[in-house]
């Protein structure tokens, strides 16, 4: 991996740890994530499939009150360069992501308490009518996000090849073919979720009339999305 790939990646990482506080350009999600980190590294087909596999997982990922999700952006960045540097399959990227998902979410879930910290010396400088010491603790608390999944991934990208191939290659059959049928059933879940948020009077019959035309026509998805 050259040096320029290494810095791209790190962007990517900083943009995808800011991108899952800030929520609006998405850009911690996996399919964006992981294709960003597959444009960089040289192999674009697979960083689109296993963004979109992971996608369908992550459908339900999503932080109700205290409740923190699972950590889509380091999940994404990181099992995509493993699977990429290590020539390995979706498989494989399927069950190292769930694993760094679940270790995401307990650091972010430590950047986040660091950064009550930041918020409350926001609150002072509100007070004293500091713009500049709000805009500096706001930009602070976003720098610890963007880190939270740049460190990590910096570790990744410098190890050896035939290092992660090891580590890759010692997962067991059976938990990788078991994420993977538990990840078919989340995709479950998500959409399930997905559809009681749609279950809004005036929105109904767009979803009937749109699993009608995809159970009786050949249109595609390009179609469904100019409707």
């Amino acid at each position: 991996m050259s040096t320029i790939q290494i810095i791209l990646l790190l962007v990517i990482a900083a943009i995808t740890g800011i991108g899952s506080v800030l929520d609006e350009g998405q850009t911690h999600r996996p399919l964006i994530a992981c294709t960003l980190v597959g444009l960089v590294l040289g192999d674009l087909k697979t960083g689109i499939i296993l963004g979109g596999t992971l996608e369908l997982m992550a459908l339900g990922w999503m932080n109700v009150g205290l409740a923190m999700a699972p950590d889509t952006a380091i999940a994404s960045v990181i099992s995509t360069i493993l699977v990429i540097t290590a020539d390995q399959g979706v498989g494989e990227g399927i069950a190292v992501a769930v694993a760094l998902a679940a270790a995401g979410q307990a650091l972010t879930i430590f950047v986040r308490t660091i950064t009550v910290f930041l918020i409350h010396r926001a609150d002072k400088y509100a007070k004293d009518g500091n713009f500049k010491g709000i805009e500096i603790m706001h930009i602070t608390a976003m720098a610890f996000q963007a880190l939270r999944v740049m460190i990590p991934t910096l570790i990744v990208a410098l190890i050896s090849v035939s290092a992660v191939q090891a580590f890759l290659g010692n997962i067991p059959d059976v938990i990788t073919k078991g994420l993977q049928i538990g990840g078919g059933i989340i995709v479950v879940v998500g959409y399930a979720m997905v559809i009681n948020m749609m279950n809004i009077p005036y929105l109904k019959p767009f979803f009937y009339i749109g699993f009608l035309l995809a159970a009786f026509t050949d249109f595609n998805l390009v179609g469904f999305g100019a409707l």
